[in-house]
């Protein structure tokens, strides 16, 4: 059960957004957790193009300048995408997670609005969610291309929000 979803209370729409974006992060976790090991730095076809270990770090570092723009307090630290390491970068998705998860909090509980971004929290959520899913798309197809294919079930696995929601 999310906590949005209670048996002694009406549906909270704040709770379901924010179990949403914990949700969506649990899958970038499940892709990195799931990734052959060679396909983490293996050369993008044609050798054009970023590595999976680069756009891991580039997905961290756009939510590291959203994060800058609305002035938060303290930012996670980046990723280099030469030497990050599977774990490490989990452990920065998590942070910068953690991160942008208080600022939609504090958004969705006041006014709706992110600094910088519109027209309000919820489409700031959708940009944020649909950021991930692309670049999980460009993992998963350049983990293809180099011979480094995610298992079938992983692949599936990216889709089970409901089982991801209670990892």
């Amino acid at each position: 059960m999310t906590p949005a979803a209670t048996a002694a209370g009406p549906f909270d729409l704040v709770a379901a957004l924010l179990h949403t974006f914990d949700t969506n992060d649990r899958i970038n976790r499940y892709l990195l957790e799931h990734l052959p090991a060679g396909a983490w730095s293996a050369a993008p076809p044609g050798g054009k193009g970023r590595t999976a270990a680069a756009i891991v770090a580039h997905m961290h570092a756009v939510r590291l300048m959203w994060l800058k723009a609305v002035g938060a307090p303290a930012l996670p630290a980046p990723l280099d995408k030469a030497t990050v390491t599977p774990a490490e970068a989990a452990a920065a998705l998590d942070a910068s997670r953690a991160a942008l998860r208080d600022v939609l909090a504090a958004a969705l509980a006041g006014d709706g609005r992110i600094k910088g971004f519109k027209p309000d929290a919820a489409a700031f959520l959708g940009y944020l969610i649909a950021h991930d899913a692309h670049h999980r798309g460009q993992i998963a197809q350049l983990a293809r291309q180099a011979g480094h294919p995610l298992p079938q079930a992983a692949m599936f696995g990216m889709w089970e929000w409901g089982s991801r929601g209670r990892d």
